[in-house]
C-alpha cells in the first residue's frame, strides 16, 4: 500500500503529461477515499497552464470541464485549508487568474486571509457592483481579524499605571484592591464561622499619565510596502479610538492624500489606496510638518522603504526641521507581524544621524516604543 501511494504521489507531481508513462496504481486516492483522478483534474486546471492553454484543454478531460467557480469548490473538498490557500495564491499571483476576483460567485468562495486581502487591493480597479461589495466584505473580515491580533497589545502600551487612590467599578482580578476590600467588609465578619463575608469588592482604577498626543502616520503606498500599508491602516484605526491620541493618517506616492477623516474605518482607508507609482517622501513629510501644532507632544511616524524618488537632500532638510522642532520623528522600514524590511540603508543612516528613530518594527513593538515616549 505504501508503494502504491508513493507512486500515485509521483504521478500527481508529474501531472497529466506523464499519463502514458506512469498510470495511477489503483483507483484509490492518497487518503480519505478521494480519487487520484479528482486530485489530478483539480491540479491540472491550475498547473496545466505551464504547458499552455492548448494542452490544458485537450478533448474532453475533466480539467477542461472545470470553471473557476467549480474549481474553487472542488479544491475545498479535496485539500486541507492550508493547501487551498497555497493553490489560490498560485492561481492569482503566478497564473494571473483575475477571474477569481471579478466573478462574485468565485470571490465569495475564496478563503478570507491577508494574502487574499493584498490581491484584492492590487486588483480592486477591476471590480464593480456586486463584486466590489463582496470584496469590501472580505476586506472588512480580514481587517477585523488583524485588528484582534493587534488591539490588546497596542492598548496595553498606553494604559499607564494603576491608580491606588481611585476606585474602579470595572471588575478585573489584576485590579483587585485586596486591602480596601478587607477593610470595608470587616463589619461583615462572621465570628461563629470565622469567615469574612464580602458585601462589596473593590478594584483599583487605571489612570493615564498623559496629555493628548498627536500622532501623524505617513504611509508609503508603493507596491513593495503593501504589508506595511495594511498593518498601518488597521493600527491607525486602533489609535484613533484611544482617548490619549489625536491620530492623523496620510498615504503617499508622488502625491499626498490625507485620510484622517476616515481613519477609524480601516476598510475605507484600504479601499482608498492606489498602489504603485513613485515615492516622494519629502512631499509627505512637508505635509506632516504642517500638521504639527504642539511639537513636544507630537510623533510623526513615517512608514517607508526610504527609496526617495525626489530630492534626498530636501527630504533630509524637512526631517531635520521636524526633529529640531521638538517633535519625535519615527521612521519605520517595516510594519507588519514579520518586520522583515528591505530599505535604503544609506538614507536610513542619514535620518538616524539627524536624531530620528529608524528601525523595522512590528505594530506591538511600535506601541511599546510610543508608550515609553508618552510616559517620559
Amino acid at each position: 500500500m505504501d508503494d502504491t501511494r508513493q507512486m500515485n504521489r509521483w504521478r500527481l507531481i508529474l501531472g497529466k503529461m506523464a499519463e502514458n508513462q506512469i498510470a495511477f496504481s489503483s483507483e484509490s486516492g492518497l487518503e480519505r477515499g478521494i480519487s487520484c483522478m479528482e486530485l489530478e483534474d483539480a491540479l491540472e486546471f491550475l498547473y496545466g497552464r505551464e504547458h499552455g492553454d492548448d494542452i490544458r484543454r485537450e478533448g474532453g478531460t475533466g480539467a477542461s470541464q472545470l470553471t473557476a467557480a467549480s474549481w474553487i469548490t472542488k479544491i475545498r473538498k479535496l485539500f486541507p485549508r492550508e493547501t487551498v490557500e497555497i493553490l489560490e495564491k498560485h492561481a492569482l499571483e503566478t497564473y494571473g487568474m483575475t477571474e477569481l476576483l471579478t466573478d462574485r460567485e468565485v470571490l465569495e468562495k475564496l478563503e478570507p486571509n491577508q494574502q487574499l486581502l493584498k490581491t484584492i487591493l492590487q486588483l480592486k480597479h477591476l471590480m464593480k457592483g456586486d463584486v466590489l461589495d463582496t470584496a469590501r466584505r472580505i476586506v472588512r473580515k480580514t481587517a477585523e481579524e488583524i485588528e484582534k491580533q493587534l488591539e490588546q497589545e497596542l492598548q496595553r502600551s498606553f494604559l499607564g499605571r494603576l491608580d491606588r487612590n481611585a476606585v474602579s467599578h470595572t471588575p478585573s482580578i489584576r485590579n483587585l484592591d485586596i486591602r480596601r476590600t478587607i477593610r470595608r467588609n470587616l463589619q461583615h465578619y462572621d465570628l461563629e464561622k470565622k469567615q469574612l463575608m464580602l458585601d462589596q469588592v473593590y478594584f483599583n482604577s487605571r489612570t493615564r499619565r498623559y496629555n493628548r498626543w498627536r500622532v501623524i502616520i505617513a504611509v508609503d503606498e508603493s507596491g513593495s510596502m503593501l504589508d506595511s500599508v495594511i498593518h498601518s491602516a488597521v493600527m491607525a484605526g486602533i489609535f484613533a479610538r484611544l482617548p490619549m491620541l489625536d491620530t492623523r493618517l496620510v498615504i503617499f506616492d508622488t502625491q499626498v492624500v490625507d485620510l484622517s477623516a476616515q481613519v477609524e474605518d480601516p476598510v475605507e482607508t484600504l479601499m482608498s489606496i492606489q498602489l504603485g507609482g513613485g515615492t516622494y517622501i519629502a512631499g509627505a513629510l512637508d505635509y506632516c510638518e504642517r500638521l504639527i501644532e504642539n511639537p513636544s507632544r507630537t510623533m510623526v511616524v513615517l512608514v517607508s522603504d526610504l527609496y526617495e524618488s525626489g530630492n534626498v537632500g530636501a527630504m533630509l532638510g524637512i526631517s531635520r526641521g521636524i526633529v529640531e522642532s521638538g517633535a519625535k520623528l519615527i521612521c519605520l522600514t517595516a510594519l507588519d507581524m514579520e518586520a522583515k524590511a528591505v530599505y535604503d540603508r544609506q538614507t536610513a543612516q542619514k535620518l538616524a544621524d539627524l536624531g530620528a528613530y529608524v528601525g523595522a518594527m512590528t505594530p506591538e513593538a511600535l506601541g511599546d516604543f510610543m508608550g515609553k515616549v508618552m510616559n517620559g
